[in-house]
């Protein structure tokens, strides 16, 4: 009953993600058959050709579909544009290979006939070939298109929408209507289309070909059934198509405002773009829940956003690579040289909270062993489980220079992203997590942090970071963001983050009614 409130509640935002995942999918699949067919047929001629185009996309279909969208955003960017390329990929092997099948199978004694009574290549293609092969080509449509929904939804992990941001969200934030709320709607899309491709290949299925076991009216009643579904879903789609298209389009400058893919960076994303829209006429666009931080940052430099909010911490260790240190102020001074150096980015004034790395543990835990401060953890950790992020695992600031400040040596270290591995702290897999000081899940599950009494952990104050060439544009944004800074404290966050990850709002709601209650007028 619970799952079912959840859906009423939020059926604007799944509705309107559905369209976007059957738009994405849709435009994947397009672009796949215009180019798959096309070289099936290709290859069906020239046979030096075939292993070495199957080979290929046959590799492509092995290589795992994140690596290969990681791989894309450098060249593409984020949004839309490089999950739909990667889908296509993927969507490519199956159409390939049954166009090369259903062509190549195709009886010679027919062939032999259509060229004895004159008819050219081209037109032994179009009249004889594929027309034969068209049943088989859809097969391999049908088999792509389905697979193509669930990929689609990896698109949301670098803004481009779609359930997928459903799936991403609850999961991060340990959600489980969330998820299914993404996930049962993907299942019957993918139900859905099978069934409209499916009603697309009995179409071109020529009578002939068809189960005798049927009488030949049935099957005509049959087709025209099809016919009535495959026409009135394209016409569907197209009107999804045209829905989307703003006719109106708003004057006036725009500016995009991205962030990182959990809690507090979507709060923060909102949070930015709301303040900046209140206090100027400029429009902003939203690109929230991006990714990690080398893809947030990379859309920062190739021009995909305009600003976002990151950590002092993570841009000093992470971006500039320099080891890590807790002078706050230099830190920030670094920060705010080599960015405009190197970069060409603006800092602004750091915000009033340091969301800095910790460690975690039960309150059992912490009780059992007498656990207060990281050194104390020392005694036991041989004993113990870490389940820290893949990125903390990877850091110099992170799990490698923790264990030698501290002399740390766990028993196992089990790489977990997200909210999966409070999951994993709860039902005993892991001993130990690493968190962020301002996360909202530390007081949802009530855990103890640590106290990092050697101060290894460098400062990780929020400070946002603008495009160079925007600033000079809007000045204006600088004195916005740096009048919003002091409201967010430490205190703030966790209980902003909180709202989202236990009290179930929406990351918007939560900084609308934020920005309310401190009416931020510049």
């Amino acid at each position: 009953m619970e799952f079912f409130n959840y859906m009423l509640e939020n059926k604007d935002q799944i509705i309107s993600l559905c369209i976007e995942h059957i738009e994405l999918t849709a435009i994947a699949l397009i672009i796949a058959i215009i180019i798959g067919v096309p070289i099936g047929i290709l290859i069906s001629y020239k046979k030096k050709l075939n292993k070495p185009i199957l080979g290929v996309t046959s590799v492509t279909q092995a290589i795992p579909s994140m690596a290969l969208l990681g791989f894309m955003i450098p060249f593409l960017g984020i949004g839309t544009a490089p999950a739909i390329v990667v889908v296509v990929l993927y969507s490519l092997l199956p159409i390939i290979k049954n166009t090369y099948t259903g062509i190549t199978n195709i009886s010679p004694a027919t062939i032999e006939a259509a060229t004895g009574i004159g008819l050219t290549r081209a037109q032994i293609l179009t009249k004889i070939q594929i027309p034969q092969a068209l049943p088989i080509i859809m097969a391999g449509v049908r088999i792509s298109s389905v697979s193509a929904v669930g990929l689609m939804t990896m698109a949301a992990f670098i803004g481009g929408g779609g359930l997928g941001y459903l799936i991403f969200s609850g999961i991060r934030t340990v959600n489980n209507y969330q998820i299914l709320a993404g996930a049962i709607p993907a299942c019957i899309l993918a139900l859905l289309v099978d069934y409209f491709f499916g009603a697309i290949e009995k179409l071109v299925t020529p009578l002939s070909l068809q189960s005798d076991k049927n009488h030949q009216e049935n099957i005509k009643k049959s087709q025209r059934k099809n016919k009535i579904i495959v026409i009135g879903t394209i016409i569907l789609i197209a009107f999804l198509f045209l829905h989307e298209i703003d006719f109106s389009k708003k004057s006036g400058d725009v500016i995009r405002v991205g962030s990182k893919d959990f809690t507090e960076q979507e709060i923060l994303c909102y949070m930015t773009s709301h303040a900046i829209e209140n206090n100027t006429d400029i429009n902003v666009e939203e690109e929230c829940n991006l990714g990690g931080a080398q893809v947030v940052f990379s859309a920062l430099t190739n021009n995909n956003i305009d600003l976002y909010i990151d950590y002092a911490g993570t841009d000093y260790t992470d971006i500039l690579k320099h080891k890590p240190i807790s002078d706050v102020d230099k830190v920030y001074k670094t920060i705010k040289e080599e960015m405009k150096e190197k970069y060409n980015v603006e800092v602004l004034n750091q915000m009033a909270f340091n969301n800095t790395y910790a460690l975690a543990v039960t309150k059992e835990t912490a009780e059992k062993y007498n656990l207060k401060t990281i050194s104390d953890l020392t005694r036991v950790a041989n004993d113990f489980i870490i389940a820290p992020t893949l990125e903390f695992i990877n850091r110099e600031d992170g799990l490698p220079g923790l264990e030698k400040e501290y002399g740390l040596n766990f028993k196992d270290t089990i790489g977990i992203d997200g909210s999966p591995r409070y999951t994993a702290l709860q039902n005993n897999n892991a001993q130990v997590i690493d968190a962020f000081t301002t996360d909202g899940l530390l007081k949802k599950f009530n855990l103890t942090v640590l106290e990092d009494d050697k101060n290894f952990f460098p400062p990780y104050y929020a400070i946002p970071l603008v495009r160079s060439d925007t600033l000079k544009e809007y000045p204006e944004i600088e004195k916005i963001l740096n009048a919003l800074g002091p409201y967010l404290t430490d205190e703030v966050m966790q209980d902003l983050n909180y709202q989202v990850d236990e009290l179930g709002k929406s990351p918007e709601k939560v900084a609308t009614d934020f920005l309310n209650m401190i009416n931020l007028t510049v």
